[in-house]
């Protein structure tokens, strides 16, 4: 079991593990932990820390049962004013894969990564 003080950790399989770097740590907030460039990276935001896997990496591996496809899963980011991300993101040429959805617990939108993993982003309803 992971001691509270560690990270929780996500694994994504990306097409290119620097532009993935670059995507997560020039947009996203993260900052980069280790490289291993091309096969591997990991970021980091708060508790968070997000396993870039390349082809060339151990976890870019099938698994036995299922595919390899991203997206179907994603990461989700708390954010303190979503409209104010979505205007900084367009503007550094970011394309987002929804529309902005609203619901009794808040707002989000989703942006994929540069391999098609999904990013949720996600603004609380204001109490």
């Amino acid at each position: 079991m992971t001691a509270p003080e560690q990270y929780a950790s996500v694994r994504y399989l990306v097409d290119d593990v620097q532009v993935a770097i670059d995507f997560y740590t020039g947009h996203l907030g993260f900052t980069l932990n280790t490289s291993a460039v091309p096969a591997f990276a990991d970021v980091v935001r708060g508790p968070l820390r997000l396993l870039l896997s390349g082809s060339a990496s151990s976890g870019a591996r099938a698994t036995p049962e299922g595919s390899t496809d991203p997206g179907r899963n994603r990461i989700h980011l708390t954010v303190e004013d979503l409209d104010a991300e979505i205007v900084r993101l367009r503007e550094a040429g970011l394309s987002f894969r929804s529309d902005v959805v609203a619901g009794p617990g808040g707002r989000q939108i989703l942006l994929a990564d540069p391999a098609g993993n999904l990013v949720e982003l996600f603004q609380p309803a204001r109490a």
